[in-house]
């Protein structure tokens, strides 16, 4: 098959890549290499991609939310499916600059399902957000709960999104599936979060933030057990039945969350930090930062009974496999 990747510059897209050249498939991955964090690292992703993948890779360097760039890049290519993963991604920085979010999410994704309906693609699959639930006090978070109170201009746009592929699905019967990722973490990880931070500040011997006075869990799914997840996904469109699917349509659309189905303390998260680097973290205690949420946890029973999806990977195995990798990276 031939598989489009937006955001294939990005942590998921690169990892994405790599599985789906590894068992014979074409991909055409898309990015606009902006500087929300150091550029360079995508150019290394990329690099990388491209000296595995061979000349079953081409990476177009390309802004999707700008429509007529997106289909000048992608006229005359074949196109048989797409994982639309690129997004202005960031809880805490939607707060500063709101409007690249509505570019990048809102005109973005508008485009992308333009873009399937026009290609009259097999399936798209595109990234949600656990940060849907919001301030939902109610644990572990289901696909069939409501997710009417986002905290974050991001979570916003990600229920948009939801709300606009289930309208493509129901109008035009575009067969699509959205996944509600749960902090994904691993080698080649954004610098963003929370693991990346904590482990150049140890090692470096600066302190680290542990907002919420550190009460704060996470169900941190590790960059494998993700991929397997969207790759099965992609294998598995939705029916056009008539039946409800994951998260309530009856359209060709499902939705699921895809975690570990383990909400980990930030502490714990901490300590296998600090025994990876073989140091102590200096901790500040911090307040909860604007647009935060205290606890996320994923039931996954959906998407483990409509795909066969288990992850595998504890944090317990995939932090030091992330310290490993960004020694090895850094030099350090």
């Amino acid at each position: 098959m031939a598989i489009l990747i937006t955001g294939a510059a990005g942590f998921i897209g690169m990892h994405c890549s790599l599985r789906l050249l590894a068992r014979g498939d074409r991909v055409v991955g898309i990015d606009n290499l902006n500087d929300y964090y150091p550029v360079q690292l995508k150019r290394d992703r990329v690099a990388k991609v491209a000296a595995e993948g061979g000349g079953r890779y081409r990476f177009i360097h390309c802004d999707f939310a700008d429509h007529a760039a997106l289909e000048a890049a992608l006229d005359g290519l074949e196109i048989d499916r797409i994982i639309h993963l690129g997004a202005q991604a960031g809880v805490r920085y939607s707060i500063e600059n709101p409007r690249a979010y509505a570019q990048s999410n809102l005109v973005g994704h508008l485009n992308i399902l333009e873009l399937a309906r026009g290609r009259r693609s097999a399936h798209l699959v595109y990234a949600s957000s656990s940060s849907v639930y919001g301030g939902n006090e109610t644990l572990p978070f289901r696909v069939e709960d409501r997710v009417d109170h986002p905290l974050s201009l991001y979570a916003a746009t990600k229920k948009a999104d939801e709300l606009m592929s289930e309208t493509y699905a129901h109008l035009y019967r575009l067969s699509q599936t959205g996944l509600r990722f749960f902090t994904v973490y691993g080698p080649w990880g954004r610098p963003d979060m929370a693991l990346w931070l904590f482990t150049d500040a140890i090692l470096k011997g600066r302190p680290i933030s542990v907002f919420n006075g550190g009460e704060m869990r996470r169900d941190f799914t590790y960059i494998d057990d993700i991929v397997t997840g969207v790759v099965a996904a992609l294998d598995h469109p939705p029916s056009d039945d008539g039946q409800a699917k994951a998260g309530g349509s009856v359209s060709p659309h499902a939705v699921y969350n895809i975690g570990n189905h383990r909400s980990e303390e930030l502490t714990r998260l901490i300590d296998l930090i600090e025994a990876a680097c073989g140091r102590p973290a200096i901790r500040e205690l911090k307040p909860m930062q604007p647009g935060d949420v205290r606890e996320t946890f994923a039931d996954i029973g959906a998407i483990e009974r409509d795909l066969g999806f288990r992850p595998t990977t504890d944090i317990s195995e995939g932090v030091p496999r992330f310290v490993d990798w960004f020694r090895d990276y850094h030099g350090i």
